[in-house]
């Protein structure tokens, strides 16, 4: 019988018993995982939320969208799920093109989302990458970027530093603030949030001082600057979860505050964050890599439960 000691006095034995599961787990990681999408739900009330109002709310973010991932195949597959968990509002995170080469065209990607059925309406906000991938709106130091048109094109309400008051029995808003990528925005990390914050208060002018506000942020870091209080709850993506993600850790979160702010629903000082996951992958050798962290359509139920609600309460791997 081959025992641990034995297998480990073994060194080319032991090695190459190391390589093979490092070579499933790699396979794992980039042929599997990367394309098991799941839904997330999340149910919350959150402190000032208006009384007797049940909204539903699906998230979808990081598209990163290339055949190899994300490609318009599985696009599609994404708005027949969302639209049969029967939101009353659907946002967009930001980050719908790729950066690899042969990537789905933004033009394409916004006309699959364009399918998207939500009865209080569709929004979308631009991430990091919608500028990084926009040479030209760069160059130019100003939008509108290539993903900005095409979403707009395509007849989805974008929201650039702006609020909307929702079609909702209660004074409710939603608000979309730009990416921390904007050109011209301040490298040191406390005047970037300062200036983000000024500008935040800029769009609340016109929600009155009883009235609550839903905030669309593609980067999360904005939550630790303690927000104003009219914004009940903020949605997040841009972390991808960390994209590898081992017993709660990840080597590497795109947030100046690592796993604080690396994925799921955050509760800090009576406010409420959820960061998605999101879609798509960034490659790694050229394949998509996920790994304990799969892509997901997030949902969130807000408002108290209501006995007479028939809509499905959908878990993690549900299928919709």
């Amino acid at each position: 019988m081959l025992t641990r000691r034995a297998l480990l006095s073994r060194p080319t034995l032991a090695a190459a018993c190391a390589a093979a599961g490092s070579l499933a787990t790699a396979g794992y990681a980039t042929a599997f995982e990367p394309h098991r999408v799941q839904v997330r739900h999340y149910r919350l009330c959150p402190p000032r939320w208006p009384a007797g109002l049940r909204l539903r709310i699906a998230v979808l973010t990081d598209f990163h969208a290339h055949p190899r991932c994300m490609g318009v195949d599985a696009i599609t597959e994404v708005v027949a799920r969302t639209n049969a968990l029967e939101p009353d509002l659907t946002v967009l995170l930001g980050d719908y093109g790729s950066q690899s080469r042969g990537a789905v065209p933004f033009e394409t990607v916004a006309g699959c989302l364009s399918g998207l059925q939500a009865k209080r309406g569709l929004y979308a906000i631009q991430g990091n990458h919608d500028w990084g991938d926009d040479r030209v709106a760069l160059w130019r130091g100003h939008g509108p970027t290539r993903a900005e048109r095409a979403m707009r094109a395509a007849g989805i309400v974008f929201l650039e530093n702006a609020a909307v008051r929702l079609d909702v029995p209660a004074p409710l808003w939603l608000v979309g603030i730009e990416s921390e990528a904007t050109p011209g925005r301040p490298l040191a990390p406390d005047q970037l949030d300062r200036q983000r914050s000024e500008i935040l208060a800029q769009v609340l002018r016109d929600v009155p001082a009883d009235g609550a506000a839903i905030l669309l942020a593609h980067e999360p870091d904005l939550f630790a600057t303690g927000l104003d209080p009219r914004i009940v709850l903020t949605l997040s993506g841009h972390t991808h979860g960390g994209q590898v993600r081992i017993l709660g850790w990840s080597p590497w979160i795109p947030s100046r505050y690592g796993l604080r702010y690396a994925h799921g629903h955050i509760v800090e000082g009576e406010r409420d964050l959820i960061v998605s996951a999101g879609l798509g992958s960034h490659f790694v050798a050229g394949r998509p890599l996920r790994l304990g962290i799969p892509p997901e359509i997030v949902v969130v139920d807000l408002g108290a439960p209501d006995r007479d609600d028939t809509r499905a309460t959908l878990t993690v791997g549900s299928p919709a």
